[in-house]
This record gives C-alpha cells, sequence and structure tokens, in this order.
C-alpha cells in the first residue's frame, strides 16, 4: 500500500513539459511585478539574452542586469500579465520557444523566446519584448519614431 501511495503522490505531483514551462515565464513575470531581482534573474540562463522594444536593447544578462536592477530596488520592475501564450518543444524534449500575448503598462506586447532544459529545470534563453502597433496606425506611428531612428539607421550603416 505505501507504495501505491508514493507512486499516486509522485504521479499527481509530477508536471508535464508544458505546465513546467508555463509555470516558469508565470512566476518570471510575478517576480518583475514584485521586484524580486533574485527570482526573475534566475530563471534566465547564464548566456541568455534579453531584447527590449527599443532598438538599442539587445542585453545579455549581465547587462540587463545592470539596466534592471534601479527598477527592482525601487520595489516597482513592470507588470506584464499573459493573456494567452504559445508553447512548443523540441523532437527530443529539451528545447522549447513561445510568443505570448501581454497586457502592460505599455499596453499589448508580444513576448517570445527560446528555453532550455537544464538539470536544474527549464531556464529561459533568448527573449524577445515587442510593442504592437495596429495595423491601421502604422503610417502615424512610423512619422514619431523616424527621427530618433533614422539617425540609429545611419550610424549602424556606418559600422
Amino acid at each position: 500500500m505505501k507504495h501505491l501511495l508514493l507512486f499516486f503522490t509522485t504521479f499527481t505531483l509530477a508536471q508535464t513539459p508544458k505546465e513546467a514551462v508555463n509555470q516558469l515565464l508565470d512566476q518570471w513575470h510575478k517576480d518583475a511585478a514584485a521586484a524580486n531581482f533574485n527570482g526573475y534573474f534566475a530563471a534566465m540562463d547564464d548566456s541568455s539574452i534579453f531584447i527590449g522594444t527599443d532598438a538599442t536593447e539587445n542585453w545579455n544578462k549581465q547587462a540587463f542586469q545592470a539596466f534592471a536592477k534601479p527598477y527592482f530596488d525601487r520595489g516597482k520592475a513592470w507588470n506584464f500579465t499573459p493573456l494567452e501564450r504559445n508553447i512548443y518543444f523540441s523532437a527530443d524534449g529539451t528545447m522549447a520557444w513561445f510568443d505570448e500575448l501581454l497586457n502592460t503598462q505599455m499596453k499589448l506586447c508580444r513576448g517570445s523566446g527560446v528555453l532550455h532544459l537544464t538539470p536544474k529545470g527549464w531556464k529561459i534563453k533568448h527573449y524577445v519584448l515587442s510593442m504592437t502597433i495596429p495595423n491601421d496606425t502604422t503610417d502615424a506611428v512610423i512619422k514619431i519614431k523616424a527621427p530618433i531612428e533614422d539617425a540609429l539607421i545611419t550610424q549602424l550603416s556606418k559600422k
């Protein structure tokens, strides 16, 4: 009877890979909202990349930590609430990629990323945050961002 109880307890506590990835991402967003710096960055692989909404925001983990630390230190980072999420897995189950639609202080944003399975569980390897732009407002948005991004395009074209 003890073995049967142990089996059912283990079976009910086990998570599917999809549940584990969902839990990690949900907790990651909650850690940002609660300004839990250590928890937030523990979810990211040491060699992870975070790409933000600004064209200049392409950070490795250490650079992203340096950028984010003042926000976390103030006790208020950012608050992203997933509205929908799609998760996909490699055939061998060691890689996952996802996209999510988020309710944020910037209104709707899209997050997407790649995770890999480590001996300590899933870790975020790459994350991209994008602001959504309704198609019928694209021309107006381009007019707003053109002066800033034209200068950046010129600068980057000279490299």
